[in-house]
């Protein structure tokens, strides 16, 4: 009986081993099919989503080339405002269809919405109203024993611009700004930067307030300098600047060879660096009296803000964040101004 208990006991070990066996192999089948069912869903999401991209990109660059076509025959014809109008509504296509273009195709939309921004510059200003002239009459010889008449006065001359006015670019239209200014305290307000072109340039250790609506801001040259602007209704370039603090609100911010610099902006659409190093991004904090106003006629959108969103021409890699920008951490960011 013993022995017959032993045998019984040595059959039982393989049954029950073969009974685990059978339970295991299963559930690793089942894992592995599970798994390789999860990769083709995968795949068709992948697939599925690209589909997408590509319908609305092609959306994108179809309607975006018919209302550029707009916005220039509008302004061939003369109809500013229109133009204008046409022309704020295909920066918003642009701005909300980012998250889906190519960084080259952002890049093509935003030189031709800087282009025809400039035409319609050049086409206001081709349009305004000249001065007229009036020949004045030759003054008759006095008669004798009259008084002499008084001479009418000379209007004066425009002046030239003072110390530290930005003179504007060879051969254009002199522009509202400062220049070669060196640890001096400048400041522009609502009534000189009414929808104006503003230049800084080549400042050195400045702080400048700009309170108000430019159009457009272009800061160049500058080290060590603070620049805090309000709403800029169309678009920012910073160039070759080093070592700033700047505050920025517009709907394009551009930036070229820059480094060491911090931005403080809210942007409609995202931005762009090239040739830049050590540059870092937070939210725009900025206010003053009468920047609610301002805002209102910038035509800016409040609530649209891709100040995160930066756009590295000199870095292509999908799979790994650029190396020459960073998000400014939220315990280091400025939170007063004054």
């Amino acid at each position: 009986a013993p022995g017959e208990a032993a045998g019984a006991g040595a059959l039982a070990q393989p049954e029950a081993a073969a009974g685990s066996a059978a339970v295991v192999l299963p559930e690793r089948l089942q894992r592995r099919e599970a798994e390789r069912q999860q990769g083709v869903e995968r795949q068709r999401q992948k697939k599925e989503a690209q589909v997408v991209k590509e319908e609305q990109t092609e959306f994108f660059l179809a309607a975006f080339a018919r209302d550029r076509e707009a916005v220039e025959a509008l302004l061939a014809a003369g109809a500013l405002e229109e133009a204008a109008a046409r022309l704020q509504a295909l920066q918003k296509l642009l701005t909300g269809s980012v998250r889906f273009l190519a960084p080259y195709e952002v890049r093509q939309g935003q030189e031709a919405v800087a282009r025809l921004q400039g035409d319609l510059a050049a086409r206001r200003q081709q349009l305004q109203p000249k001065k007229k002239f009036a020949f004045r009459a030759l003054k008759k010889e006095a008669a004798p024993g009259s008084a002499p008449r008084a001479a009418e006065p000379v209007p004066p001359a425009p002046a030239a611009p003072g110390p530290g006015l930005a003179e504007g670019e060879p051969g254009g239209e002199p522009l509202c700004g400062f220049s070669g200014a060196q640890d001096a305290e400048l400041e522009l307000g609502p009534a000189e930067l009414r929808q104006r072109d503003v230049l800084l340039a080549e400042l050195r250790g400045c702080r400048v307030r700009l309170r108000g609506n430019p159009n457009t801001l272009r800061v160049r040259d500058c080290r060590g300098c603070t620049v805090l602007c309000g709403p800029v209704s169309t678009s920012v370039l910073v160039d070759g600047c080093s070592d700033c603090l700047l505050a920025l609100a517009c709907q394009q911010l551009r930036t070229h060879r820059t480094r060491d610099c911090r931005f403080y902006v809210q942007v409609t659409s995202r931005a762009v660096i090239e040739g830049c190093s050590e540059v870092s991004f937070a939210p725009y904090y900025w206010s003053y009296p009468g920047i609610e106003g301002d805002f209102e006629s910038s035509g800016l959108d409040r609530d649209s803000n891709n100040w995160n969103l930066v756009d590295d021409f000199d870095w292509l890699a999908t799979d790994k964040p650029s190396p020459n920008w960073s998000l400014i951490p939220e315990q280091e960011r400025i939170t007063c101004w004054d």
